[in-house]
């Protein structure tokens, strides 16, 4: 199958399946499932790149496997996450049911349609791995792949800690500063970003693997700019307040790294 058909198909296929996840959220009426559907839905689309494209089977299968690892780890933190608060839902979906409350089925459905073509997208990595013939492995996948070890323990580790530290009632209402929290108040978004950067390099031993940067960059403009950092950060100073303020005048916003005093994100 050509590169083009494999991209039609997939999309075709990402947008009925998301389709399908928002159906599903107006039946349980919490949107917030959408997350574990993108998260998911990136193991789905790499075992079908390496099913129907052509390149070197050891490739295919290497890139394939990686990215399901990481999408069923993720998924299923997600799952546990939204479905052990569910009825109550995420904080970010209900800033949008606010925003979008003239037209919101139309709004929700379309979003939920996005997140099928951004799946796509930052797939790129994918693709372009699972297309290339070369018989062996190039110098930058073996580091793509010692790259995403390191992000997925960190990205699991600092999952682990938060949780642990939410499990404990003693915290209620406390700012996490334990671990690798300490360092970075969201090292679980810089962990996450750095999985899209393995994947890139990855794909750079292929050709046509720049055009994979698209996950990377993608991914570090959302998590600053848009869904991830920003309204994390507003929801924290309002349920936490002053203690918040604090922790972000001393702690790192993405990247880990020691505590300070004498300057400014």
């Amino acid at each position: 199958m050509n590169p083009l058909l494999l991209l039609l198909c997939a999309t075709l296929g990402l947008c009925l399946l998301f389709a399908g996840a928002y159906a599903l959220a107006r039946r349980i009426d919490n949107y917030g499932i959408v997350d574990i559907a993108w998260s998911y839905a990136f193991g789905l689309l790499a075992a079908f790149y390496a099913l129907a494209a052509g390149g070197w089977p050891v490739r295919r299968a290497l890139i394939a496997a990686l990215a399901v690892l990481w999408s069923l780890r993720l998924g299923t933190h997600l799952y546990q996450r939204v479905m052990g608060h569910h009825p109550v839902e995420d904080g970010r979906y209900a800033v949008l049911r606010q925003r979008w409350a003239a037209n919101f089925s139309r709004e929700m459905f379309e979003f939920f349609q996005m997140q099928a073509v951004s799946v796509v997208l930052l797939g790129a990595a994918f693709l372009v791995a699972s297309i290339n013939p070369a018989p062996a492995l190039h110098p930058l996948e073996i580091a793509g792949v010692l790259l995403w070890l390191l992000a997925l323990a960190g990205e699991a580790l600092a999952d682990r800690q938060l949780a642990a530290f939410k499990r404990d009632p003693a915290n209620r209402g406390r700012v996490c500063d334990r671990g690798l929290w300490h360092y970075s108040r969201h090292p679980n978004y810089f962990f996450e970003w750095l999985v899209w950067v393995a994947f890139f390099v990855f794909a750079l031993g292929s050709p046509w693997g720049w055009v994979a940067i698209i996950g990377p960059a993608s991914i570090l403009w959302l998590l600053l700019r848009v869904t991830g950092i920003p309204m994390n950060e507003e929801q924290n100073l309002r349920s936490k307040g002053g203690a918040y303020r604090a922790y972000q005048r001393t702690t790192s916003v993405f990247v880990p790294w020691f505590k300070r005093t004498a300057f400014h994100d």
